[in-house]
């Protein structure tokens, strides 16, 4: 790997850190890196937002290769929403030019006196004044310091206003509205009074073997760009199987407290792409471009929804219109806050409403009813003024749930906001959920595409009905360690990229002789390590739950009167894991199974 750049605001100190190459090989790169180099850092005292905490940015080996959807890169620290290991994966362009200037990573330390941006052109790096800019949205920023730096090609990762009031659902965003959106990780930049690192590199990316690699991922891209899934996601884009999802009772409805609702059908690809699809956008060197670019009334070419702003921000407040999800959505990643916590504790709002644990005496006289997408916009601007009843709208759903005496009816794992795939129309994703070492996360391993049929044998997966229990358990532990490996190099999980071709590529360009087993132990031993790190920060065997609105049958639906079997699933898991039943801690023999044996 090329030198991460380390960095402490409060010395103005710039440096540079090598990764041990031992860690190279059992880590990859990404999250998974990212968890070893942090580990002694993430201390169960650390404040989240205190100038110690750690926010670390890497690439993989495979970022900005010109492969099959690897301009990705990601974002790790402690997370001031869950107070557990976070990690955020991001697209765009901004990785790959990070590399090009010569480095895999930057590390940050420290709390700047004033606002600060850092600047990086080809490994020269300077941390200057943006106390003028403070105040700007996430796309204000990125024009900003275009303009300041006047270098074509300049990559922007910054903050909105979010990050710098520090909610604890902040994002970073890059490009064309690429996000780091989960844990809160654009709070942890705001904490540190930093708005933005911009970065241009004119650089090459390093590669082991280049002509091997050249001639595989040539292959893999056309195999890619010619894949059945490719086609539905450029066509239609994230949202392009939501209306099945709709049918199958997995699209959640009035906060995951109804199994129908009328016109849900509206929220899709299809109806995006009929009614105010303009273009298509794409992350560096990416053939399937599922990106949106659409237009509204104002005649303004905009970012268009993905799945998880189209439900968030229709069904799950009981809206069913595309174009409000694209405002919504808009205002959300213009303010840098997470889509799926804010629209997931407005739901929550909406649904304590409904059952008179909210009144319009909380709420400052608005009517939280489902559809009112008037009260839906008023909630974004008040969690970020955390003006009257934004101070609970900005706490996140877990803390606000608890604020109204009801902290059962938040859909939430260790405080991460549910994403909008319902485990009662696709079991697995209880598992998923219950376990994933950010909360409940569906990028962790996007198991509910398994139960509609995308299983790969040679991962050894079997396909079992989306409905089934214990007996899937091994399949979703597998699953999720062959996605920790997508997290390490980084490659998007909309790539439907074969695990034989994985493989190849960083056999290839890292010079390895691995065996699929060999790849996919490294997948098991980070996560593994990421359940390490939570344990240290406090997680038990009792955090390894769902909440109990999704343990309630639906009367109808698609999903109707299943009860998922949760307690089973999880005993078959820790089984499949090699992890104490009685703890939910990997035993002894299984961290030496992995090298993990840290003591």
């Amino acid at each position: 790997m090329q030198p991460i750049l380390t960095i402490d605001l409060t010395t103005q100190k710039i440096g540079s850190y090598s990764v041990p190459v031992e860690w190279e090989r059992e880590y990859l790169g990404g999250a998974s890196l990212g968890a070893r180099i942090l580990l002694k850092s993430l201390t169960r005292d650390l404040d989240p937002l205190s100038p110690e905490s750690p926010l670390l940015i890497l690439n993989g080996p495979l970022s900005g290769t010109a492969g099959p959807t690897v301009g990705r890169f990601v974002v790790c620290g402690k997370s001031p929403l869950t107070g557990l290991w976070a990690e955020s994966n991001c697209g765009g362009f901004w990785g790959p030019e990070l590399r090009m200037a010569g480095f895999d990573g930057v590390w940050i330390v420290g709390k700047a006196v004033q606002p600060v941006y850092i600047w990086i052109c080809d490994r020269q790096v300077e941390i200057r004044d943006a106390s003028m800019m403070w105040g700007q949205d996430t796309y204000e920023i990125q024009n900003t310091l275009k303009k300041e730096t006047g270098i074509n090609g300049t990559k922007v990762l910054g903050i909105g206003v979010a990050g710098e009031v520090m909610l604890p659902y902040a994002l970073l965003l890059c490009d064309h509205g690429r996000v780091a959106g989960r844990t809160g990780l654009g709070a942890v930049m705001g904490s540190k009074n930093l708005k933005a690192l911009a970065v241009k590199g004119t650089g090459s990316i390093p590669v082991f073997d280049f002509k091997a690699y050249g001639l595989l991922r040539s292959e893999a891209n056309r195999a890619l760009k010619n894949d059945a899934m490719t086609g539905v996601l450029s066509s239609l884009g994230s949202a392009g199987a939501s209306d099945y999802f709709n049918y199958l009772g997995e699209q959640p409805k009035k906060y995951f407290s109804a199994g129908v609702l009328d016109g849900a059908d509206n929220i899709s690809g299809a109806s995006v792409a009929e009614t105010i699809l303009v273009g298509k956008s794409a992350c560096h060197a990416c053939v399937i471009a599922c990106g949106r670019v659409v237009k509204l009334e104002d005649g303004q070419k905009r970012k268009g929804p993905e799945y998880e702003t189209l439900v968030g921000f229709g069904p799950n407040l009981g809206l069913t219109d595309p174009v409000i999800a694209t405002r919504l959505g808009e205002l959300c990643d213009r303010y840098g806050m997470d889509v799926i916590s804010m629209s997931g504790t407005i739901g929550l709002v909406f649904r304590l409403y409904e059952l008179g644990l909210i009144t319009k005496e909380d709420t400052g006289q608005l009517a939280m009813t489902w559809g009112n997408a008037e009260a839906a916009e008023a909630c974004i601007h008040l969690a970020v003024k955390r003006d009257g009843f934004g101070k609970y709208l900005a706490m996140g759903a877990r803390k606000l749930a608890e604020v109204f005496g009801a902290p059962d009816e938040a859909v939430q794992v260790n405080g991460l906001e549910l994403a909008y795939h319902d485990p009662r129309g696709a079991s697995g994703m209880a598992i998923v959920y219950a376990t994933s070492p950010r909360g409940a996360c569906h990028n962790q391993s996007d198991y509910f595409l398994v139960e509609i049929g995308q299983v790969d044998a040679s991962l050894g997966l079997e396909y079992f009905d989306r409905q089934a229990g214990a007996e899937k358990a091994a399949n979703v532990a597998r699953h999720q360690d062959f996605r920790t490996v997508n997290n390490s190099l980084v490659l998007c999980m909309f790539a439907n990229v074969p695990p034989e071709t994985m493989l190849n590529l960083i056999n290839a360009v890292c010079g390895y002789d691995w065996t699929l087993d060999d790849m996919l132990k490294c997948g098991e031993r980070a996560w593994n390590l990421k359940r390490l790190i939570n344990i240290n920060l406090g997680l038990t065997r009792a955090n390894d739950r769902l909440p109990k609105p999704l343990l309630q049958a639906y009367a109808e639906g698609g999903a109707a009167g299943f009860v998922i079997p949760f307690d089973e699933m999880m005993a078959s898991y820790y089984q499949a894991r090699g992890w104490d039943p009685e703890t939910g801690k990997p035993t002894r023999q299984k961290l030496e199974e992995l090298s993990l044996v840290l003591d």
